[in-house]
């Protein structure tokens, strides 16, 4: 999809403290590279096929963008209108489904399989939780049941802390706990940031364990924000669209994904996700 030319650096990659500097690649740009969808979310790479999976929910589809020919596709119709999408340890996806109430996960062969949609006997129609599936038992278990509506999650490079945003809280929350007990328990919550008028909604660390935040900021404030592991506000990109979602990916996970609205976005940037998701 071709895009007008943009000067270099980006102004769209915006450098509020000095430390993300050295994130921004000088001849790197935000690229458009699908539109035409109704609410765009949960992108997910797939490296072993250099391609691209994200929600088109009130369309009920997941799409597919091949980066090495740009074409764009349907990979899923119906989705049971699928959000969030992940990857497990071995690779496979594993989808949330809002129509059904379910996360699902989808197996080599293109099968899905069922990993969870009731808790104690009652199907996911309950009060919000964070959940815990133990991949061994198949057994879930509330991680946390004190926060309203909880959305975006993402682990630290080291997987001791979680960070959970929390859409239910006025103003939002982006809330940080400490992983414990082998790590199927979370422990000290609080919070992490603050956001104001800002919509926080999908996150992902880098490999330095900054958390960069899909963002809905208003006022040309939407698409993305990056704070350090202090929660510190270190930069910004700057998008036309609210960001509800981000990955990283490309060959070297470099590359920055964003499921923003209407369109799917990417920009290279000098870190690396964290392997996984």
């Amino acid at each position: 999809m071709p895009t007008a030319p943009v000067r270099y650096p980006d102004p769209s990659v915006q450098i509020l403290d000095e430390s993300f500097a050295k994130y921004r690649i000088f001849n790197a740009a935000v690229e458009r590279l699908a539109t035409g969808f109704r609410w765009a979310e949960g992108p997910v790479w797939f490296g072993d096929g250099r391609y691209v999976l994200w929600s088109d929910i009130p369309n009920d589809r997941i799409m597919r963008w091949d980066e090495e020919t740009g074409v764009v596709s349907v990979f899923r119709k119906p989705s049971n209108f699928s959000n969030g999408n992940t990857r497990d340890r071995q690779g496979r996806l594993v989808t949330c489904e809002h129509d059904s109430r379910r996360v699902t996960r989808t197996e080599y062969d293109g099968t899905v399989t069922v990993l969870l949609d009731s808790f104690e006997a009652k199907r996911l129609e309950l009060p919000t939780n964070v959940y815990r599936l133990d991949p061994r038992t198949g057994k879930a278990t509330v991680a946390t049941g004190d926060i309203p509506r909880p959305n975006g999650l993402c682990f630290s490079p080291d997987e001791s802390r979680l960070y959970v945003v929390v859409s239910g809280a006025m103003p939002r929350e982006i809330r940080v706990f400490d992983v414990v007990a082998g790590g199927t328990a979370l422990a000290n919550g609080r919070v992490f940031i603050n956001t104001g008028a800002g919509i926080p909604d999908g996150l992902r660390c880098d490999t330095d364990g900054n958390l960069w935040c899909g963002w809905g900021g208003g006022e040309g404030l939407d698409g993305v924000a990056v704070y350090n592991p202090d929660a510190k506000l270190i930069g910004r990109i700057l998008l036309p669209e609210r960001c509800a979602n981000l990955c990283f990916g490309g060959a070297k996970r470099n590359r920055l994904f964003l499921a923003a609205s209407q369109s799917l976005y990417s920009i290279f940037v000098n870190t690396q996700g964290v392997a996984g998701g």
